[in-house]
């Protein structure tokens, strides 16, 4: 399908699939997207100075990149692996502009690493952050139980692949935290939850992003 790099209203970079008319990220501002979901509601859940990340549709690599900015920030370490089946080209990774979010130079280098590193090996990208990409889709991808602390689940909407919002997908989620281990999506729909519950989790909802009423948080107790 076809992608073209878009600008969002604060000013960050998405991707816009043109057959679906859908998006990688909010159009109402990627970065502000990101951050409410993923950090402000999945990382700082997390209280402990290591911990694993599964993160369930790599994309842009902009929620990898995001949190690798925050593990150096609050001096965590991180673990991160990343599920995607239909990585970017060099040529669409180079056109974002994610690396403006520090003018640390190192640090700007580590976003094109993300995309460069071999898949399926755990690279060092820093002391302090190690990536895995894998490359495979949602359904047959396999993962090792009761082994993250947190997932980003940051699949495309519900309307566009409602196979990835599933029981199954999210009993495979479920099994593969560990006890009080949190997921957490952008997404809120009663369908989507109940598939949740039903796998498992239990079900917190808070505001959403800008754009966006609800997000979902997911627990397994």
């Amino acid at each position: 399908m076809k992608r073209n790099i878009i600008t969002t209203s604060d000013g960050s970079s998405s991707i816009r699939i043109e057959e679906w008319g859908e998006t990688y990220h909010s159009i109402h501002g990627a970065v502000q997207e990101a951050t409410h979901v993923y950090l402000m509601n999945g990382f700082y859940k997390i209280n402990k100075e290591s911990f694993k990340i599964l993160e369930m549709g790599f994309g842009t690599g902009l929620n990898a990149y995001l949190t690798f900015l925050e593990a150096l920030k609050t001096n965590k370490n991180i673990e991160y692996h990343s599920v995607e089946g239909f990585p970017l080209s060099q040529e669409e990774f180079e056109s974002l502009n994610y690396k403006s979010l520090t003018v640390d130079e190192s640090k700007q280098v580590v976003f094109d690493r993300m995309h460069l590193i071999e898949w399926e090996e755990l690279h060092e990208l820093h002391s302090q952050f190690t990536l895995r990409k894998i490359h495979n889709t949602f359904q047959e991808v396999q993962l090792t139980n009761d082994y993250f602390d947190l997932i980003y689940f940051d699949a495309f909407g519900y309307p566009f692949q409602p196979e990835l919002w599933t029981k199954d997908i999210f009993e495979k989620m479920y099994n593969c935290l560990q006890v009080n281990g949190v997921l957490v999506t952008y997404a809120c729909r009663s369908t989507i939850k109940r598939a949740m519950k039903v796998a498992g989790f239990e079900i917190e909802v808070c505001p959403g992003p800008p754009g966006k009423r609800e997000m979902s948080i997911a627990y397994k107790r």
